[in-house]
């Protein structure tokens, strides 16, 4: 991110959380490693609330998933905006991101009580599924 963060789109920002969250699964040291780069984790926070408004519900998802898995907690602020940015667009996930979703909204212990109450009424509709 430190080389080509600038340019990322959406579909960038998202696989970089992605695929940091899976190596941040890997182990402690993996995770130690992306925490002491606290300033470029910032950076990329940044620019990932600036693209919001362009990830699609799979997108939105992965990100939360992502920083969850990494241990990487970010300002409420972020995942309030995360979560706002997702509750128009629930019919659009799978059974698998609303899952994903809530689990990093609660390791975080991030309140957004009308997320939770929306992903309960579309889970309804996934109910097969899960």
């Amino acid at each position: 991110y430190k080389h080509h963060g600038s340019s990322f789109d959406a579909q960038h920002v998202t696989t970089t959380w992605t695929r940091m969250g899976k190596a941040g699964a890997m182990g402690r040291e993996r995770t130690n490693f992306f925490i002491k780069e606290k300033r470029a984790l910032q950076e990329l926070v940044q620019h990932t609330e600036r693209l919001v408004p362009r990830f699609d519900a799979r997108g939105i998802a992965n990100i939360c998933y992502g920083m969850a898995k990494l241990r990487f907690e970010p300002e409420s602020a972020t995942m309030r905006l995360l979560g706002a940015e997702a509750i128009p667009r629930l019919s659009e996930f799978e059974a698998q991101g609303l899952a994903n979703t809530v689990w990093a909204f609660a390791t975080f212990g991030t309140p957004v009580p009308q997320l939770f109450e929306a992903i309960a009424r579309e889970s309804e509709q996934h109910i097969g599924s899960f």
